[in-house]
């Protein structure tokens, strides 16, 4: 039979190199330190193997290795979970150990479907031609059992549906109640894992309703490479977020070099310090205390100041008081909104300010206006 090769398989075979390329980046001796880079890398992983099949099955290369038929079935039911542990590495920072039995369904699919693959070469061919040219003659083969006896295996792409149906609920209520937790808006939040997870739980469920609409179109797997253009895509804006969010695009200046030449600091160990700071500042709001200083926060947080100052500088683009001033300034406007009697001076010294003129510069610069004609046009 000939081997078709047309933009499809290009582009599929594409979208296979660079998952397994930047998978090596993920799965790095460093880059491993942060439990959310393992998932991603092994995620990326699973996602290129369930598409090589479908490059091999679409483009007829699968001639010269029918025991590489559907051997990506049991890998499908690790998609959903491995995306549910990157959300709560990303949103907890480690994973407990007890989550890894969500990737139980995956290694029991495989026992299930050992019937299937050890029968002959035969039986492979039928089941290829069967999803890919069923117009063509099937081979004659005598089967001594069913190979697909059980519903699971008898009806995958179900299977596989209910999977990413399930997990997609899941890591959205996750992502929710995070959100909830953190009082920020779903679709303008500030913080940059929180925008992350709002952008991975969207990408979540556009593909899985994709994939969705591509098997009622195409009911015996027949448009299977149209499913794996689209895993694709998703690869290439993983790929294109990746580099988006590289240093290497974003050179240090020479003061820069100099101030941090020194710093190990790596991009997971930031996003970790950047996830403390936040749950810190949100939960215990030390800023409001009056001796609260960068030396303090950085005991706080159990790291040097020097560390410290680097990700408030890279990671949020200001600098310590600023950051300070941005959440005593929220505290404050909160204050003077809800209690309408007290004074200006108890709302600054409540808010971490010894002086009344201290706070009332610092409100102004940050709000546009003083504490007194906040709270007039509050009322208004």
């Amino acid at each position: 039979m000939p081997y078709r090769v047309d933009l499809y398989a290009i582009f599929i075979l594409l979208g296979i190199v660079q998952a397994i390329f930047l998978s090596f980046f993920f799965l790095s001796r460093d880059s491993r330190k942060a439990q959310t880079n393992i998932f991603h890398g092994a995620l990326l992983l699973v996602l290129a193997a369930c598409i090589l099949e479908i490059f091999l099955m679409y483009t007829g290369y699968i001639q010269h290795c029918f025991f590489l038929v559907d051997f990506s079935e049991p890998l499908s039911f690790a998609i959903g979970p491995l995306y549910y542990l990157l959300v709560v590495s990303l949103i907890d920072g480690r994973v407990s150990g007890k989550l890894y039995w969500h990737l139980a369904p995956a290694v029991l699919y495989f026992f299930l479907v050992l019937p299937f693959y050890i029968l002959p070469d035969d039986a492979k061919y039928n089941a290829w031609i069967g999803s890919y040219h069923p117009n063509l003659p099937f081979k004659e083969v005598a089967y001594a059992y069913d190979p697909r006896m059980f519903w699971v295996t008898d009806n995958h792409s179900q299977a596989t549906l209910i999977s990413l149906a399930i997990y997609g609920v899941l890591t959205g209520i996750v992502i929710v109640h995070t959100f909830r937790k953190k009082q920020e808006p779903f679709f303008s939040p500030q913080h940059p894992v929180l925008r992350t997870l709002r952008s991975e739980i969207m990408q979540f469920a556009i593909v899985t309703l994709i994939v969705l609409i591509i098997k009622i179109f195409f009911l015996r797997d027949t448009g299977d490479h149209l499913l794996a253009v689209i895993i694709a895509v998703v690869i290439y804006i993983n790929s294109f977020d990746v580099i988006r969010h590289s240093k290497f695009f974003q050179p240090a200046t020479l003061q820069d070099v100099t101030k941090y030449k020194t710093s190990a600091l790596t991009p997971e160990m930031k996003t970790l310090l950047l996830q403390k700071l936040d749950k810190v500042f949100t939960e215990e709001k030390p800023y409001l205390q009056l001796d609260f200083s960068l030396p303090v926060l950085a005991k706080q947080l159990a790291t040097s100041v020097h560390v410290l100052s680097q990700v408030i500088n890279e990671g949020l683009g200001k600098n310590f008081f600023e950051l300070t001033a941005q959440y005593r300034m929220e505290e404050a406007k909160r204050l003077l909104r809800e209690n309408a009697n007290m004074k200006v001076e108890e709302v600054a010294e409540r808010v971490g300010y010894s002086s009344k003129s201290s706070f009332n510069t610092v409100f102004k610069k940050v709000t546009g206006q003083t504490p007194s004609q906040f709270r007039a046009n509050t009322e208004l």
